[in-house]
């Protein structure tokens, strides 16, 4: 069922609907820039604290729109600097956002490039079965505003504490967005595509289209979508599995989508924006950590040109997997290398603070 919220959040506005809204109100179209100029470029999506709007209008338009639909619940900090912000929405349902941070190569240690990680569903339909996001189900799919809402307030936070960012100086103070957080992107197309607009949109966040990254498990028909979208984002395949064998062993997605189609529509959206595909792969001991497995990647890798992420398998509980041992995932990453292909083995981050999508909701639900 779809949810509807009591009252629409501004942020789940386009320039477009907003200057619609406004016209049948009567109200003066140069209204709608300073709404939005409050909203994206000062970062206050309450009408109550937009100023230079008349007393009346701002109480006519917050009885007709909310402000920021996220309300932070629980901050956690690591000790290798990832934050994860679980949030509660209207309805109840709880959120995950993740800032994660790290050294800038060729900068001083004071200089880091920040990541933030958002969520666009409540859970998840796809039963990975290495993820933790879909294990209590899949509940609904975020509007727009809550999706939106989350990087306002890991803004929020970040500028109580935290040195500024390199490379932004407003109140984003982050210099990535990765789709890579609790559900699916791509199942939930229009309101992601919606949000993506307001981040890249001169009227919006202003935020440079290859800082944008959305990951998907596989979803053909929305990845042609999203390549035909407009805005040359990047794209991230949660491949996690070599061959169809082994991917269908983990990733039910594989058997609506197997490798083969599911290449091909990565083939149209590199052709369309011409920018380097990114793919996922969790390395999970004796499941795909293989030197088959490896040597299978690799073709595929070189054949998309694309580069690949390797991240050693995040433990959950409750789950069987484990993690390989470090020498065997510096072993399958150098196989990667030894034909030509650009790899990174990454490193653990956010574990003491169960940072992998879904741990914190799960484990907060749980105890509740």
């Amino acid at each position: 069922m779809k949810f509807r919220p009591q009252k629409p959040s501004i942020l789940d506005e386009s320039a477009e609907t907003l200057t619609a809204f406004l016209k049948a109100e009567k109200i003066p179209a140069f209204r709608g820039k300073q709404i939005l100029e409050w909203a994206y470029k000062k970062g206050v999506p309450d009408f109550a604290e937009m100023s230079n709007l008349p007393l009346t209008m701002r109480e006519s338009l917050g009885e007709k729109f909310a402000g920021n639909p996220v309300t932070p619940v629980l901050w956690k900090r690591s000790g290798d600097d990832t934050h994860k912000l679980l949030s509660r929405l209207e309805d109840g349902a709880l959120v995950e956002t993740v800032l994660i941070q790290a050294p800038m190569v060729g900068v001083g240690q004071e200089k880091s490039r920040a990541t933030v990680c958002v969520s666009s569903q409540v859970g998840c339909a796809y039963g990975c079965k290495f993820c933790a996001s879909g294990l209590a189900g899949f509940k609904r799919n975020l509007t727009r505003g809550e999706i939106l809402g989350q990087f306002f307030r890991v803004g929020e936070r970040k500028d109580e504490s935290d040195t500024p960012s390199a490379v932004r100086e407003d109140h984003v103070p982050f210099d990535n967005i990765v789709f890579m957080g609790m559900g699916e992107p791509m199942a939930n197309f229009d309101a992601v595509a919606g949000a993506i607009e307001s981040l890249h949109s001169d009227w919006g966040f202003r935020f440079g289209a290859r800082r944008i990254t959305v990951s998907t498990s596989g979803l053909v028909p929305e990845i042609r979508k999203l390549a035909d979208l407009g805005i040359p984002i990047r794209l991230a395949v949660s491949l996690h599995g070599a061959t169809d064998e082994v991917r269908s062993r983990i990733m039910p997605i594989n058997r609506r989508y197997p490798i083969a189609e599911l290449l091909e529509a990565v083939r149209y959206f590199r052709e369309r924006h011409n920018r380097m595909v990114t793919l996922e792969f969790i390395l999970i001991e004796d499941v795909n950590d293989s030197l088959e497995q490896a040597i299978a990647l690799s073709g595929i890798a070189k054949e998309l040109h694309a580069h690949v992420n390797c991240i050693p398998y995040n433990t959950v509980e409750g789950l069987e997997w484990k993690r390989p041992n470090l020498r065997r995932q510096e072993k399958f990453a150098k196989i990667l290398r030894e034909n030509g292909v650009s790899v990174t083995l990454r490193r653990e981050k956010g574990h003491d603070i169960s940072a992998a999508c879904g741990q914190l909701r799960l484990q907060h639900e749980t105890a509740a």
